[in-house]
């Protein structure tokens, strides 16, 4: 049996999943990733992680109203996941609007690799 840690990725450009699934490949984390917070939503229904990278701004569901929906959850684990936002946007909040709304941390976008590692290392260890 493994314990490989996996990990959702809620974001909608292919640049960014490809970028983030070979980061995360190099420190042995399974990566699957959802297009839409809707797709998000979907995923984590059927299976099981222990962290999300949530994107701000996707289509059909944005990562705030997809984060709010993971906090509404009948479900204990998946309910307190770690989920971390990412956004070009992030000076548009305070650190206490994010919290709220249920992100454990952000990052800011162009992503720095190393920052989003040592990041999910932190929830992951």
């Amino acid at each position: 049996m493994s314990d490989q840690k996996r990990i959702l990725v809620g974001e909608d450009s292919s640049i960014i999943i490809n970028l983030t699934r070979s980061v995360l490949a190099f420190e042995n984390y399974e990566m699957k990733a959802a297009r839409n917070g809707k797709q998000v939503l979907e995923l984590l229904e059927k299976e099981d992680f222990d962290l999300i990278l949530m994107d701000l701004n996707m289509p059909v569901l944005d990562g705030i109203e997809c984060t709010k929906a993971i906090r509404a959850l009948s479900d204990p684990v998946k309910s307190n996941l770690p989920i971390i936002a990412i956004s070009g946007n992030i000076n548009n909040y305070t650190i206490d609007e994010f919290r709220k709304i249920g992100f454990n941390e952000f990052i800011q976008k162009p992503l720095d690799f190393d920052v989003v590692l040592a990041t999910v290392k932190k929830y992951l260890s």
